[in-house]
C-alpha cells in the first residue's frame, strides 16, 4: 500500500489508548480523512504538536482497506493560529468551521477550494478588525456551494425568476430554508417557514457569496444578524440537524 503525502487541517481528535488517537484531519488532496496516530498521545512523540486541534500540517499516511483506519506516519506543523487563543467568539467561530468539516463532509471526497476557504477564514478569525460574523458566512456559503447546497440567491427559489428589479427595496423578499433560498414577493404565501428579507441583507448575501474580500464591507448590525439568521436556518436544515456549536456564533 502506498504512502500518500497531503496538506491537512486537524479538525477532531480521540483517545484511542493511553498511547495512540485517531485523528480526523481534512485535507487538500485526499478531502477528510480518519487515521491511527500510533504514540500520539506521548508527550514526546513523533509527531509533537502536529495534532493540536486547529493546526496545519503536512503528513504522511498509509491508506488502508475499506473499512479501516488509516495510518498516520508523519505530521510536521505548517501553520498555527495562535490569534484564536486571544478571542472567544473568534474561537467559537473556528470550532464551527471544524465542526461543519468533520460532520458534513465525506471521507475521500477533497474540494481543494473549501479547504483553501477554511484556512484563509482561519487565518482571518481574530485578527483585529475583522468581524467574525460577516467572513463566518462566506465560508459557510463557499462550503455550501462546494457541498451541492448553494442557496439560491438571484432567483427566486420557487418561482425562479430574478430578484433584481421583481420588489421595491426593502419590501416583498424573504428568505425561506426549506425553500431553497430567496422567495420573491408572489410565492412567499407557498412557505411557511419564510424569514423577511430587507434589500441591504439581500444585497449582503449576494456580496458575501462573490469572490474576493467583499464580506469586509458589512457593517451594519441589523444586516448581519440578518444574514447570521437566515445562515442558522438554512444550514440546519440543509445538514439535517441543529450543528452543536451554532448557539455560540455571533452576528
Amino acid at each position: 500500500m502506498p504512502l500518500e503525502k497531503a496538506t491537512a487541517l486537524v479538525i477532531r481528535n480521540t483517545d484511542w489508548s493511553e498511547t495512540s488517537r485517531i485523528s480526523t484531519l481534512w485535507t487538500r488532496e485526499l478531502g477528510k480523512v480518519r487515521c491511527l496516530a500510533k504514540g500520539g498521545r506521548r508527550l514526546k512523540s513523533n509527531f509533537e504538536s502536529a495534532l493540536d486541534l486547529l493546526t496545519a500540517c503536512s503528513i504522511v499516511l498509509l491508506r488502508k482497506t475499506s473499512g479501516s483506519l488509516d495510518l498516520l506516519t508523519e505530521a510536521q506543523v505548517l501553520e498555527r493560529f495562535t490569534q484564536l487563543r486571544n478571542d472567544l467568539s473568534a474561537l467559537y467561530a473556528a470550532y464551527y468551521v471544524a465542526e461543519l468539516l468533520g460532520d458534513w463532509t465525506e471521507d475521500y471526497d477533497p474540494h481543494p477550494a473549501l479547504f483553501d476557504e477554511a484556512l484563509a477564514t482561519l487565518r482571518t478569525l481574530g485578527q483585529p478588525g475583522v468581524a467574525c460574523g460577516p467572513r463566518l458566512a462566506r465560508f459557510e456559503l463557499v462550503l455550501l456551494r462546494e457541498l451541492g447546497y448553494a442557496p439560491a440567491l438571484a432567483q427566486c427559489a420557487s418561482c425562479e425568476r430574478p430578484v433584481a428589479g421583481s420588489s421595491p427595496p426593502g419590501h416583498g423578499l424573504a428568505f425561506s430554508a426549506a425553500g431553497g433560498g430567496v422567495i420573491c414577493s408572489a410565492c412567499q404565501g407557498q412557505h411557511g417557514d419564510r424569514r423577511p428579507l430587507t434589500h441591504e441583507a439581500w444585497q449582503a448575501l449576494q456580496t458575501l457569496n462573490e469572490a474576493g474580500d467583499g464580506w469586509k464591507s458589512i457593517e451594519d448590525p441589523a444586516v448581519r444578524a440578518t444574514v447570521r439568521q437566515v445562515l442558522n436556518d438554512y444550514v440546519t436544515y440543509s445538514m439535517g440537524r441543529r450543528p452543536r456549536l451554532l448557539p455560540y456564533l455571533g452576528s
